[in-house]
């Protein structure tokens, strides 16, 4: 992989007015430029206050889910020319200074898809509710798929173009996170962790996963494993 590879960043967003602005500065202020916001419906000003800060910025016209509005910011990158793809959320939980270390495994060939962990480091300050149903989320996926990570569900990632065009993501909603791993083993995918921070708000906590929510995807997991 060359030095200086085409680096796009796919940020789904769902009603981020709010954080959206942010979350497009700190990614260019890093040297990103080819931002890409998928607006999942949204009805507020996300998409307006995107294009206000120069992001490309691809519609869908309902509300179809984080997985949907992955794929199609992966699609898109990897028809315009990207050589790697990040995927980073909207809310302003992820900082765009952990992309450098995503990268330098894909550049330097030691895997084709890197995964976010924010349990590699020592400064977790993960809510322990959602530790809990992370770590139970972990073991659950190796039973699965014999695949043991430290975290299952951290929306940083970076993908060379060619990995990212094997994804072909089914999953609307956010069990698109464990369809990823499922890819990556029936593929046969290079991956590895790399150490990530997750900035807790008391936003960010707000909007994030419920227990029912997290029961939910655990039962579309199983229901799918069981039928394929």
């Amino acid at each position: 992989m060359k030095r200086n590879p085409k680096i796009y960043i796919v940020v789904p967003a769902y009603n981020e007015e709010r954080y959206i602005a942010d979350v497009i500065i700190d990614l260019k202020e890093h040297g990103y430029n080819n931002i890409i916001v998928i607006d999942d419906g949204s009805t507020d000003g996300t998409v307006r206050t995107a294009k206000k800060n120069k992001a490309i910025v691809l519609s869908h016209p309902i509300n179809l889910g984080q997985g949907s509005a992955i794929q199609t910011g992966l699609e898109y990158a990897v028809t315009s020319g990207a050589d790697m793809i990040i995927t980073f959320d909207s809310d302003g939980q992820h900082m765009a200074c952990d992309i450098k270390s995503l990268v330098e495994p894909l550049i330097n060939g030691k895997a084709e898809v890197t995964l976010g962990s924010r349990f590699l480091n020592n400064n977790s300050n993960t809510p322990w509710v959602k530790k809990i149903m992370l770590k139970g989320g972990t073991l659950l996926l190796f039973m699965m798929y014999g695949i043991m990570l430290t975290d299952t569900h951290n929306g940083l990632r970076a993908f060379t173009a060619d990995a990212a065009s094997k994804m072909q993501l089914e999953s609307r909603g956010m069990e698109h996170a464990s369809e990823i791993i499922e890819k990556i083993k029936l593929e046969k995918i290079r991956y590895i962790e790399v150490p990530v921070t997750i900035r807790y708000t008391d936003y960010s906590i707000k909007k994030g996963q419920k227990l029912s929510n997290s029961l939910n995807i655990l039962f579309k997991m199983l229901a799918k494993w069981f039928i394929r």
